[in-house]
């Protein structure tokens, strides 16, 4: 589909640039009316998944809503993350329920195999999303941010018209598309604080994580670690299947896999994202497909799209989620 310049997100004139739009709602933004119901899933391997559900409102104890959110979030987040909370709130209060599942390791306990997550784990997604089906849902959108975008668009592109009819829509924000363009670009010395901080909580994984898998993980390798590059090719490939950071990006970028993709797919990324240049992104190839629409917003930062005015609390891209996934 053609590639659209909207230019309908308007930020706070106090948030001038994309590094502000980013830091701000993710330091300053507070949501506390949505409450979780935590479930627990067995993978294959015997590790868990943590889905955390929250009920669209009105709804009647033990009645079965058919409309459901599957929300994926991003790199070192967790379902209680602001975005994701936003999302949920907006979205309870139009009639879905959600289901917002944390990443091995991201939801408040370890997880328990030597593996993590990576940006194309999306055997983890499809056991969410068959959970979901068990559960008498009919109809099923999902929704990511960041790199949960890359793993959702991953995830319908792999599957292509072979996809559980089920699943009718979905919506991505801030996606890195293309990995290592990414993982390159948040080196800049701008865009350290970002990677300092994903460092920082990665680095006490590793070491809880070498503790119980000494043969897998030698936390002392951590100190070859300046860039989530070096992250990635010394501990998510390895630890994944892969020959190498760069064999992870080709095997897991959602560039790779946009053409298969068989259901309406937006992708919002903003101009002025720090951490996904508007480069990166396969616009060429985005604009021969029939079921993908990309949206570029001039402003938002990384999931960020706080809007100068809004009247129910609601961030700009959980309007515009919402208006994608409720029309016919």
């Amino acid at each position: 589909m053609p590639v659209l310049k909207n230019n309908s997100h308007n930020p706070p004139f106090w948030l001038p640039n994309g590094h502000l739009q980013t830091i701000y709602p993710a330091l300053f933004r507070i949501i506390k009316e949505v409450k979780y119901q935590r479930e627990r899933i067995v993978t294959p391997d015997l590790d868990f998944l943590d889905l955390d559900w929250s009920l669209s409102e009105g709804k009647i104890a033990g009645q079965i809503n058919k409309k459901l959110v599957i929300l994926s979030h991003g790199l070192e987040g967790d379902s209680s993350r602001q975005y994701i909370l936003g999302m949920v709130r907006l979205l309870n209060a139009h009639g879905y329920d959600c289901l917002a599942w944390n990443f091995r390791s991201c939801g408040g306990e370890m997880n328990n195999t030597a593996r993590f997550y990576h940006s194309g784990a999306t055997e983890d997604l499809d056991m969410v999303v068959k959970q979901a089906i068990l559960k008498g849902y009919e109809d099923i959108q999902l929704l990511g941010f960041s790199l949960g975008g890359n793993l959702t668009l991953k995830y319908l592109g792999e599957r292509g018209d072979s996809i559980d009819k089920k699943i009718k829509k979905s919506v991505v924000f801030s996606v890195p598309m293309n990995l290592k363009a990414c993982s390159l670009a948040i080196i800049r010395p701008e865009n350290r604080i970002y990677q300092s901080r994903f460092l920082k909580t990665l680095k006490p994984k590793v070491d809880r994580k070498a503790i119980h898998f000494p043969m897998d993980i030698n936390a002392g390798d951590f100190k070859f670690v300046n860039t989530l590059y070096d992250f990635d090719h010394l501990f998510t490939a390895p630890l994944h299947g892969f020959h190498s950071a760069d064999h992870y990006y080709e095997s897991c970028s959602s560039m790779f896999f946009v053409k298969g993709i068989a259901i309406p797919t937006l992708i919002v990324n903003a101009a002025n994202d720090p951490i996904v240049p508007v480069a990166s992104l396969p616009i060429e190839t985005i604009e021969k497909l029939d079921q993908v629409f990309l949206e570029i917003t001039s402003s938002g930062g990384h999931c960020g799209f706080r809007p100068a005015v809004s009247v129910d609390g609601a961030y700009w891209s959980e309007s515009r989620a919402l208006k994608f996934l409720a029309y016919n």
